[in-house]
């Protein structure tokens, strides 16, 4: 691959608590490897472009987050780039409109059936930190992220939980997110890529073609350290 084009989607809608910063990371660490990086910021008043090989939508408020399905819905790019098995990273507000429906306004959405998931509205808001061990299939370890949503989802049988909950709330207090094929959603913001290297190493490795073992090295100091003072807070407060 002579050039990586990350794709983030909408960031005039969807792009809250930090969560370019998953783009800023991919890029980083594919820089670190000697891969080249074209970064698109994809406004909602254009076009998705089929050529990416890689998609990110952040999280949003209720009105933003139904207007971006609506469009997302008329375009149709994102989901004949999941058909064609390009990576897809989608956080919180743009997690749940991967689904089959969700809960925004006071009513329910369309969403983009990319994944076989609904979500509704939860009894409280979940606001805090957020921790689980991720699917072994995936071989990123631990996760760790931060949510604030009023949202509960519901998997159905042809997706898989990102992770089972140890702290937080996540999709419903048991599972966290949800992945199929290379689409992945999550309501870890953070942003979510700077706490969890081997997520956006696993990221990267669906994009270029290759098993994650396969991706050089490099230094991973400060992302360590940060996943350790945070794994180390949440122990403090229980």
């Amino acid at each position: 691959m002579s050039t990586l084009r990350i794709v983030w989607l909408y960031p005039d809608l969807l792009s809250t608590y930090g969560d370019r910063g998953n783009l800023l990371v991919l890029a980083h660490r594919a820089r670190a490897r000697g891969i080249d990086v074209e970064p698109m910021q994809v406004r909602s008043d254009q076009r998705v472009p089929h050529t990416a090989d890689m998609y990110l939508i952040g999280g949003g408020e209720d009105g933003p987050q139904a207007v971006a399905a609506d469009r997302l819905l008329q375009d149709g790019a994102l989901n004949r780039a999941a058909e064609a098995g390009k990576p897809i990273l989608a956080i919180c507000a743009g997690y749940q409109l991967l689904g089959s429906s969700f809960y925004a306004n006071g009513r329910a959405y369309e969403g983009l059936n990319i994944l076989d998931l609904r979500s509704d509205r939860g009894p409280s808001r979940a606001v805090g930190e957020i921790a689980g061990d991720a699917a072994p299939q995936l071989g990123i370890g631990q996760i760790t992220g931060f949510e604030n949503h009023g949202g509960r989802t519901h998997l159905g049988e042809a997706v898989q939980p990102l992770a089972r909950v140890t702290a937080g709330i996540g999709n419903d207090g048991t599972t966290e997110g949800a992945w199929a094929g290379h689409v992945i959603g999550t309501y870890m913001h953070g942003p979510g890529l700077a706490r969890n290297p081997r997520l956006a190493d696993l990221l990267l490795a669906w994009a270029v073609g290759v098993d994650p073992s396969q991706l050089p090295p490099i230094d991973d100091t400060w992302p360590e350290r940060l996943r350790a003072e945070r794994f180390g807070a949440l122990a403090a407060a229980q």
